[in-house]
């Protein structure tokens, strides 16, 4: 409303008036346009240059008016303004509040792009569940073959190591009877020796 408020003082200043209840009457105009359609409605076959109140023709398309402009250019009118003047004020605004329309649209998007989109994201994060969760499944199942593995090797060398302390143990048995046994054999051939030196 600002942009169209500012560039309508633009559009009367071009055209000559410079008044400002002019100016005023202009932005009341505005806001009060749409009421007025009824009597636009009764009176629309009078002037030729303005029955195209609802669309106007525009290079390449039509172009839906924001206000009813032949309710503005009677309004216009009615408080002294020439029908020339009025009809470039009123051509000069639609133009300025339909660029300004389009401007608007073009910052946005519209429900079924908005939809689309949302679509869109959902399908992406529903596979990005996917991924993570088929990722966390393989890492699971991979951390169990690991820990698995892990778990045969420590028995495994635990067996060794038994294997290995058994063997050193049976082994030191042996020499322990051993030296029992030899110092057995001493003791008995020092008791003989000593007979037969008696």
């Amino acid at each position: 409303m600002a942009i169209a408020a500012s560039c309508s003082k633009r559009a009367v200043q071009q055209i000559g008036i410079t008044s400002s209840s002019a100016v005023t009457e202009i932005h009341r105009r505005l806001l009060l346009s749409n009421l007025s359609s009824s009597h636009a409605s009764s009176s629309s076959s009078s002037s030729p240059l303005r029955h195209m109140s609802q669309l106007a023709k525009s290079p390449g398309k039509q172009r839906a008016f924001l206000v009813d402009t032949l309710a503005m250019v009677r309004g216009l009118e009615s408080q002294g303004v020439p029908s020339k003047q009025a009809e470039a004020i009123t051509s000069a605004l639609t133009q300025v509040m339909s660029d300004s329309s389009e401007n608007v649209a073009q910052s946005f998007i519209s429900k079924l792009e908005m939809q689309k989109f949302e679509m869109l994201h959902e399908s992406s994060l529903s596979s990005f569940k996917s991924q993570v969760q088929s990722s966390q499944e393989n890492h699971y199942a991979s951390l169990k073959t690991e820990t698995e593995k892990l778990r045969n090797d420590i028995e495994k060398m635990r067996s060794e190591l038994r294997y290995e302390i058994d063997k050193v143990t049976a082994g030191q048995r042996l020499d322990l009877n051993l030296e029992r046994g030899m110092q057995k054999q001493l003791t008995l051939l020092t008791s003989l020796i000593g007979k037969f030196m008696l």
